[in-house]
């Protein structure tokens, strides 16, 4: 498998310039190292985006798909293709999680501009790609939460912050909705305005209701609220926010790792690098989450 990659990418003009300019850095002397190299810069850039992966239970698989139990009232939701099909009461006994989704990121780019491309902006593609993979990634993932249908949340519907601001009240609804369900949520995610709004709120900085240790003020964060995690994205629909049991709520199944690869049209002179994923992802109980919305969208 090595041996195909490396006689692959020997004839890529984009990774042919990256090892050339990566040995005269002095990075690294052959060509599996080179490999390594935009592996590991693609999934370091990767990592810090892929939120997706923090808000949902998480497994890898050798599997093309799994089957998961379902509780007898449970409401699972697999999603396939782009859509969300919906399984519901009693008849299901398990519900099939497929691993046939496929997040990517590619660049591509002409003979030219790899002739003249430094160092610098070929570590700056390999960085764009990495991101741009991760937010896909997460996209995928929100959009499941996102096509559970109200009924089938926690507390039977959504709960509706009327235009107002998201504050400490908010959260306890949204924290009780869930447990009023016998779960126990374990994080919060949200917009970064909806961040914004909870940092103007002063019991996020009173001791009393918020540890100190948990709240950065200067960075702008707040790391955990009654045992949530916080999690904020620009890819939450501003005015949305979840509590979610990511124990039970849902599972990700991933197939295959992040994993670059080369590709190139010779005869149009056009070569590049991709980054993808291949993953699966299945609600497993809806009642595990709770969604708040029609909450301001503005500080």
């Amino acid at each position: 498998m090595m041996e195909e990659m490396v006689e692959r990418n020997e004839k890529n003009l984009f990774f042919r310039q990256y090892l050339n300019r990566g040995i005269r850095e002095n990075l690294f002397s052959d060509v599996a190292g080179a490999l390594g190299h935009m592996q590991s810069q693609v999934v370091r850039s990767a990592a810090p985006l892929l939120l997706g992966r923090s808000i949902i239970e998480t497994r890898q698989t050798k599997e093309p798909f799994e089957k998961f139990a379902l509780d007898s009232k449970a409401v699972a939701y697999s999603y396939v293709e782009g859509a969300a099909t919906r399984f519901s009461g009693r008849k299901n006994d398990f519900v099939v999680v497929d691993t046939n989704i496929f997040a990517e990121s590619s660049e591509q780019w002409t003979r030219e501009f790899l002739e003249d491309a430094t160092w610098n902006v070929m570590q700056s593609i390999d960085e764009k790609i990495g991101k741009a993979l991760a937010e896909d990634e997460t996209k995928t993932v929100l959009d499941l939460y996102e096509s559970v249908d109200a009924e089938d949340l926690a507390g039977g519907g959504f709960v509706d912050q009327g235009s107002e601001v998201i504050d400490w009240n908010a959260i306890q609804k949204l924290h009780s909705a869930v447990r009023g369900e016998n779960w126990r949520p374990t994080v919060l995610v949200l917009n970064e305005t909806q961040l914004s709004q909870l940092l103007l709120d002063d019991k996020f900085i009173d001791y009393d209701s918020l540890p100190s240790s948990e709240v950065d003020i200067e960075q702008g964060t707040i790391r955990k609220i009654v045992g949530m995690r916080v999690h904020s994205s620009t890819l939450v629909p501003n005015g949305t926010a979840y509590a979610i049991d990511t124990r039970v709520a849902g599972i990700m199944l991933i197939r295959r790792d992040v994993a670059v690869e080369d590709w190139s049209e010779p005869k149009v002179g056009q070569y590049g690098v991709r980054a993808t994923t291949r993953f699966g992802l299945g609600i497993l109980r809806s009642k595990a989450i709770a969604k708040m919305v029609n909450i301001k969208t503005t500080l």
